[in-house]
């Protein structure tokens, strides 16, 4: 079951999200840091009701940010769709445990389906440009690579934004 997040639960994305960074660290790939997840943006996604978790047998075993709210970082690309009308995905995790049993698939199932429902005319994210895997899932849901943004605090390499019209 997809739902939105409570504050409780944070500590339990948190464990989440460092299971995932040590895990992508073991595959040479240094996208998530002590910068990045934080607890402050997890924090300030529940107040903005934009965290999601996918949970089972009342165990969080992912989690989703569905935001309305376009980073400062995004400006320059040149998006497929005028600005305003998006949402943006962020801080995707499934436990390391549960990986590879189709759960990312559902947490991106439910963005785009929430964004149709909500009429917003496209999907936006960015992911690592040395995650070769993630840029494989969001090009196989036919999302199109338009540009190149850099989280200094988090790599030296930069990160490639994608949109998915809807």
């Amino acid at each position: 079951m997809i739902r939105r997040a409570k504050i409780s639960e944070i500590p339990d994305i948190l464990s989440i999200t460092r299971l995932c960074a040590l895990k992508m660290e073991q595959n040479g790939i240094y996208q998530w840091n002590e910068h990045y997840p934080s607890k402050a943006a997890f924090l300030k996604d529940v107040e903005r009701e934009e965290l999601y978790v996918i949970e089972e047998n009342g165990s969080v075993l992912g989690t989703i940010v569905v935001s309305t709210f376009m980073d400062e970082e995004y400006r320059p690309i040149q998006w497929l769709m005028p600005n305003g009308n998006s949402t943006y995905i962020h801080r995707l995790s499934v436990h390391p445990e549960h990986q590879g049993k189709g759960l990312a698939q559902q947490l991106m199932d439910f963005a785009e389906d929430y964004s149709k429902k909500n009429h917003f005319v496209s999907v936006r994210l960015d992911t690592f440009s040395q995650n070769h895997r993630n840029q494989r899932f969001y090009e196989q849901r036919g999302y199109q690579k338009l540009g190149d943004i850099f989280f200094p605090k988090q790599s030296e390499h930069p990160f490639h934004c994608y949109e998915l019209v809807l």
